[in-house]
């Protein structure tokens, strides 16, 4: 499996779900992975995952709300790597995502953004020149489902991905003249590590693996197959919204 060979790829929110999912996976393809998250232990655990799997990685610390650590979070990646070709965009904050409209408060709606759109945007910004001079660098974001179908009780949440994608798709425009692609994943996925819960209403009935169903659509975007698709959202949902714009 050597579809990301001489690639280096940042994966944030890589300690867990589907960020630990797509790291163990490009890093199964050959690229040298660097596992951003904000928590050491988990960082630790999947980097040792990779090398024990035969991988190459590197594991560093980071909370993306935060600018100072996002650039020195690419320094060592770059010092370590040479370069970035692949982003990975994932993390977020599950602790604050529920809302409803009505109850929503400023403050709440701040720390989606900071850990969204405002913190995604930091880390392609700081990412930019290596990815350019990368001549095919590739940048996945993840938005949701949640945001398209207006998902009650997640205000805050559905606002915060909805800018995601809007930033993506300018990016998309701004940056393919440096052979930058940029897009979005908005799956449906099983993370919490149980069955005991109502399928989704979905077509496929079921919630999809980080490492089955989702991974595979981030390793699609970061490889050689997807270079002539960027500013879309691809959307690994069983079929939730087939009807909705994409």
């Amino acid at each position: 499996m050597s579809r990301l060979n001489g690639k280096v790829a940042i994966v944030t929110g890589a300690s867990r779900g589907i960020g630990r999912a797509a790291a163990k996976l490009l890093a199964a393809e050959g690229a040298e992975v660097a596992v951003l998250s904000r928590t050491s232990e988990g960082v630790d655990r999947v980097v040792a995952d990779i090398v024990e799997a035969g991988g190459t990685a590197l594991g560093v610390v980071c909370d993306i709300s935060d600018a100072n650590q996002i650039k020195a979070a690419v320094d060592k990646v770059v010092a370590a790597y040479g370069g970035i070709d692949i982003l990975v965009n994932n993390a977020f904050d599950p602790s604050a995502p529920f809302s409803s409209i009505i109850d929503l408060s400023i403050e709440q709606l701040q720390r989606n953004f900071d850990v969204g759109p405002i913190a995604y945007l930091r880390t392609m910004q700081a990412c930019y020149p290596y990815l350019k001079a990368s001549g095919d660098g590739r940048i996945i974001n993840f938005g949701s489902m949640a945001g398209i179908v207006g998902l009650t009780g997640y205000g805050p949440y559905n606002m915060a991905k909805e800018a995601v994608r809007a930033l993506t798709r300018v990016a998309a425009r701004e940056w393919g003249a440096d052979k930058i692609t940029v897009n979005n994943v908005l799956p449906i996925a099983n993370t919490w590590g149980t069955d005991e819960i109502p399928p989704p209403n979905n077509a496929l009935g079921r919630f999809g693996s980080a490492e089955e169903d989702i991974a595979p659509v981030v390793l699609f975007l970061a490889s050689k197959d997807a270079q002539f698709l960027t500013g879309y959202s691809l959307t690994p949902d069983g079929g939730a919204i087939i009807d909705s714009a994409r």
